[in-house]
């Protein structure tokens, strides 16, 4: 028999079934699409912070607390409160750290506010002029916190461009904070980042404002971000900023320091090893559906070497031989995965379309997933159809024949 005669037998009966086979196919249908949606996901998220954390420049660094320690439990990295104020006017001080640029500590919280339009919930950053500088940040409208603000304890607030669409307020509108008013004195220009944050929905207000009336904490900050003179200078400035905190924290073992200095190619790495992760997990749940998907393939198959019984035992007695069984079987099987996988790569680059604008979740689809899902899809179906293909093969012609 033609591999050509054998592809249209093949062709022939699973038209005959048409929603056994439909059905057969939604099983790799689904799990190719899932694989594809997945890794979309996973790829946007982990572009967005990659792209959100280059573009704070290389010459950041994030000074965070040490661990809290109580009742024999540790509160983990950054729960502690060792970082002052005090240490933010020694890092300021450029003769002893001559390649800092920029010193802004931090203090925040997510916060209702309130506007005479509406409310919005926010994050809420309590810190100094050097915010600008060491999140490369720019305004849009209006002025940022300044030195004054600071001392003064001024109740002034500087918001993202989102939040301050959603408050519907603008530069010397007020808006209340735990119902405390702030006068609106500035608008940050738009990022436009996405992903695990959206860096346009946020406030910053002065940060002795912040510790008095929002959050508590007087004297004490949660982190310090420091920006180098230029990149070239991130070592030196590391070493400044660590040698300084030791000598303030009076900390001879610097194994034993109650802070740590994560610069920005510390935190990309931690992000997109993080990211790569989730997404491998994601994937990897999605495509437990492709196996499924296979099971199905091989099961439906059964059943149709079963049904077929005295077909087979009929076109072995006419000539057939064991190998054009085979191939028929396995081609059906082939069809069904391939059909399936095609079918499940149109339904993933339209859920790539639609859930950015249903939902918001930013999806990146490459090639690369594209081909893996339905290629896998396919071997999965053929490995899954050998089993019946062989069952068919070896049927003895007399024994398929009393079947009828």
């Amino acid at each position: 028999m033609s591999l050509f005669h054998t592809i249209e037998t093949g062709m022939r009966s699973l038209l005959g079934h048409r929603l056994r086979s439909v059905l057969t196919t939604l099983g790799i249908l689904f799990g190719v699409a899932a694989v594809i949606s997945t890794v979309g996901i996973g790829q946007a998220s982990s572009d967005s912070v990659t792209a959100r954390i280059t573009s704070l420049g290389t010459n950041l660094l994030t000074i965070s607390p040490g661990s809290t320690f109580s009742g024999g439990v540790f509160g983990g990295s950054g729960s502690g409160n060792s970082l002052t104020m005090a240490d933010v006017t020694g890092l300021q001080d450029r003769q002893n750290a001559p390649d800092i640029e920029a010193v802004a500590p931090v203090s925040q919280g997510r916060l209702s506010l309130i506007s005479a339009s509406g409310n919005w919930s926010t994050t809420v950053s309590g810190s100094t002029a050097g915010w600008l500088v060491t999140n490369t940040r720019t305004l849009d409208s209006g002025s940022f916190i300044n030195a004054h603000d600071v001392a003064t304890r001024t109740q002034v607030i500087v918001l993202g461009s989102t939040t301050a669409s959603n408050l519907g307020v603008g530069i010397g509108d007020l808006v209340r904070v735990r119902q405390i008013p702030f006068e609106v004195i500035g608008v940050l220009a738009p990022t436009g980042s996405q992903g695990f944050g959206n860096q346009d929905d946020l406030a910053v207000v002065p940060i002795s404002t912040a510790q008095d009336q929002l959050f508590g904490g007087a004297g004490t900050v949660q982190r310090i971000l420091l920006s180098a003179t230029s990149p070239s200078t991130i070592g030196s400035a590391y070493l400044e900023a660590n040698q300084l905190l030791l000598q303030t924290h009076h900390i001879t073992d610097p194994s034993q320091a109650d802070f740590t200095i994560t610069t920005q190619t510390q935190v990309l790495s931690t992000a997109q090893a993080v990211t790569q992760t989730l997404t491998i997990l994601l994937a990897s749940v999605a495509a437990i559906s492709l196996l499924v998907g296979g099971i199905g393939v091989m099961n439906i198959m059964l059943v149709s070497v079963t049904e077929r019984t005295s077909e087979i035992g009929l076109r072995k007695a006419l000539g057939a031989t064991p190998g054009d069984l085979f191939r028929q079987f396995v081609i059906e099987a082939g069809t069904l995965t391939a059909v399936g996988g095609l079918l499940g790569v149109a339904l993933g680059l339209a859920a790539g379309y639609v859930v950015p604008r249903a939902a918001n979740i930013a999806v990146t689809i490459t090639p690369l997933p594209v081909l893996v899902a339905v290629s896998v899809a396919v071997v999965v179906g053929l490995i899954f159809g050998v089993y019946p293909a062989l069952r068919a093969a070896r049927l003895a012609p007399i024994d398929a024949l009393r079947a009828q």
